[in-house]
C-alpha cells in the first residue's frame, strides 16, 4: 500500500551501459543516495536472444525513505531486478514469468520532491538510453507533469494510509478470527464510516 511507480522496457541496442551507469551514479552521489553497481558490460550479441544468462547488469539506488530504484537489466537488454529474477525467473507459470520484466518502486514515504526527481531521471534516461519504455505513475506526474495533481495524489494516499492505520487500531483482530474474516470486517467498517456499502 502506498503510491508507486511501475515501469518496464529495454536498453537501446546502441546505448552504452557504462555511460548510463556513470550518469546515474553521478546523480546518486550528488543527492547522497546509496547505490550498488552490478555488471557493467553486456555479453556480445546477447540482445539477439530472448533468453538471458541469469546475471544482473546496471545500477540500483536508494533515496531516503524510498524503495530501491532499479535501473537494471538482464543480458537480453530487458529491464529486471534481482528480486524479480529470483521471484519470477523460473516460475513454471508463463503468465507469472512475465513479471520478471515489470519493475516498481514505492515513493510514498520519500515525498513529492524525491518522486519528481525519480520521474525526471527516468525521462532523461528514456530519451537517451531506453526503448519500448513504459511507465505508470500513481501520482500521475509522469503522464501529466502536473505538480498540483501530484500533490493531490500524495494527499489522497496519505489519507488512505491514515484511515487504514486508524481502522487497525480501532478494530483489532478478535481471538480465533482468520485474517480473511478480519479484513472483511475491517473493510466493512471503513465503508460504513465513509457511507458506502461493501
Amino acid at each position: 500500500m502506498g503510491l508507486c511507480i511501475y515501469y518496464s522496457g529495454c536498453i537501446n541496442k546502441g546505448a552504452f551501459l557504462p555511460e548510463l551507469i556513470n550518469e546515474v551514479q553521478d546523480i546518486a552521489e550528488i543527492y547522497k543516495w546509496n547505490y550498488t553497481i552490478f555488471r557493467k558490460q553486456f555479453p556480445v550479441d546477447s540482445f539477439e536472444k530472448e533468453s538471458h544468462d541469469g546475471e544482473i547488469y546496471g545500477i540500483v539506488f536508494s533515496p531516503p525513505n524510498c524503495e530501491p530504484v532499479f535501473i537494471t537489466f538482464l543480458s537480453n537488454g530487458k529491464m529486471s531486478s534481482p528480486v524479480n529474477l529470483e521471484t519470477f525467473g523460473k516460475d513454471s507459470n508463463e503468465a507469472r514469468r512475465k513479471y520478471v520484466y515489470q519493475l516498481s518502486v514505492k515513493t510514498q514515504y520519500a515525498g513529492i520532491h524525491t518522486h519528481k526527481l525519480i520521474i525526471h531521471l527516468f525521462r532523461h534516461l528514456n530519451d537517451r538510453y531506453f526503448q519500448n519504455f513504459e511507465m505508470t505513475d500513481e501520482g500521475q506526474y509522469w503522464e501529466t507533469g502536473d505538480e498540483e495533481l501530484l500533490q493531490q495524489m500524495f494527499d489522497r494516499y496519505n489519507r488512505l494510509m491514515e484511515n487504514f492505520a486508524s481502522a487497525l487500531e480501532s478494530y483489532p483482530m478478535s481471538e480465533g478470527e482468520t485474517f480473511e474474516s478480519y479484513f472483511q470486517r475491517l473493510i466493512e467498517q471503513i465503508n460504513k464510516r465513509k457511507g458506502r456499502s461493501s
